[in-house]
């Protein structure tokens, strides 16, 4: 299935989904926590409703009303079934292959063919090390896992995935002797390991950190059930944000973001280092030249960011390099690799390297076919320059329920030219 876009210019008001990091690790913890939670503007997407039958095997009791999601556990990890499957969503098969842990029976941990791809062997192995039986196919799903473990130390490389840690961080307080964690080379992603830690603290537990971003003490403590609000997802709004600066006209971003961390807070001082005005009061505005300047940016604590920052390419007088975000090949697709290939399609000047893209405004820009390869995040940035250079077809549109299933539609509303 394609999407058929056209040039478009974006006024009006528009509203930011909820975050899915937080509202999965609120799900998880909440089922892990004796008692009833109540967590409100709950982001409900292919990805957090797997979050939420992976609980469900837990033996947790999960209902929903609009965006609020009660959550009613008896604190203990117990398998009501032998299979989860996780979809599309690394978050749920990683959390939930270290919550599996905690129990005596074999649990098998699976998902749709990408997922089936992606790696899951550094969090196996530190499991393995904590007494868990695990296996799997050549180091991806499908796996299974079998506890029980009682704590200890461990250790995990930090290079691929701080998905891994999170899932260590979450299950250790439910061990009998806690987990003592050794991050091994350099973390990538660290303010998602920062948000893991930060929505732990709201649910009752303590993280100890002994070396940051190194080495992590975990004792054994209770999950406490909690009342918590998710915020505005800064992963989707950074996408939004290049809409505005590419194709807006006065239009306005609705996000109530709080206070707890999100590392793609970062697309805002990004798009100011490349002369873009963004404001943020009760709304979010961006006031962009007629040419962004470009630059070198880091993305390895954000590799969500890849796309949104790669189109901006379209808009730039001189070129943009995104580097440090290898991991981005390990993401649903291999996303670096993706976006060279297509958005050359449109004319944009493109190296590839092994860590990141080189890109150079088109001289020509011209409409294309846009394969997204599936990948949620790659099919909403291939809308927004199709939006630019008008003509394009952009496949896989269902792929948008993983993160922002309302997309297409919110986009349409205030202008897009999406059908």
């Amino acid at each position: 299935m394609k999407c058929k876009v056209e040039k478009s210019k974006l006024s009006g008001t528009i509203h930011c989904p909820p975050n899915k990091s937080y509202t999965h690790r609120a799900i998880f913890l909440a089922s892990l926590a004796k008692g009833n939670s109540t967590i409100r503007n709950v982001l409900l997407s292919r990805d957090t409703i797997a979050t939420m039958n992976a609980c469900k095997v837990f033996g947790s009791r999960i209902s929903t009303s609009g965006s609020t999601v009660s959550v009613e556990s008896t604190g203990n990890v117990y398998a009501t079934g032998s299979e989860i499957d996780a979809s599309n969503s690394g978050t749920t098969i990683r959390i939930s292959a270290a919550i599996s842990s905690l129990a005596d029976v074999k649990i098998t941990l699976t998902g749709d063919a990408s997922l089936r791809k992606r790696p899951m062997q550094p969090l196996l192995d530190a499991l393995e090390k904590l007494g868990a039986k695990c296996t799997s196919t050549d180091g991806t799903p499908p796996i299974t896992v079998q506890g029980k473990i009682h704590g200890g130390s461990t250790s995990i490389p930090g290079s691929i995935s701080s998905q891994f840690v999170s899932a260590l961080f979450i299950a250790a307080p439910k061990t009998e002797k806690g987990i003592t964690l050794e991050i091994e080379g350099d973390l990538v992603s660290k303010p998602y390991l920062d948000a893991t830690i930060a929505i732990m603290q709201k649910f009752g537990v303590n993280v100890n950190t002994i070396s940051p971003y190194k080495k992590y003490n975990i004792p054994k403590q209770y999950y406490k059930p909690t009342d918590f609000t998710i915020p505005a997802d800064f992963s989707s709004m950074a996408l939004l944000l290049s809409a505005a600066v590419l194709v807006g006209d006065d239009m306005k971003i609705s996000a109530p973001v709080g206070d707890l961390p999100q590392g793609d807070k970062e697309m805002i001082l990004h798009l100011k280092k490349m002369g873009v005005g963004v404001s943020i009061d009760d709304m979010v505005r961006v006031k962009a030249p007629p040419k962004l300047t470009g630059g070198r940016f880091d993305l390895s604590n954000t590799p969500d960011l890849l796309p949104p920052m790669a189109i901006l390419a379209l808009r730039t007088s001189n070129p943009i390099e995104l580097y440090n975000v290898r991991h981005a090949r390990f993401k649903e697709t291999d996303r670096i690799s993706i976006l060279a290939k297509e958005l050359s399609k449109i004319g944009i000047g493109i190296t590839e390297k092994s860590d990141g893209l080189v890109l150079e405004a088109p001289k020509s820009p011209q409409g294309a076919d846009l394969d997204s390869a599936d990948d949620h995040r790659l099919f909403m940035a291939f809308c927004i320059a199709g939006m630019v250079v008008g003509n394009c077809t952009v496949t896989d549109p269902d792929s948008v329920d993983v993160s922002y299933p309302d997309f297409i539609k919110e986009m349409n509303k205030i202008g897009a030219r999406i059908s």
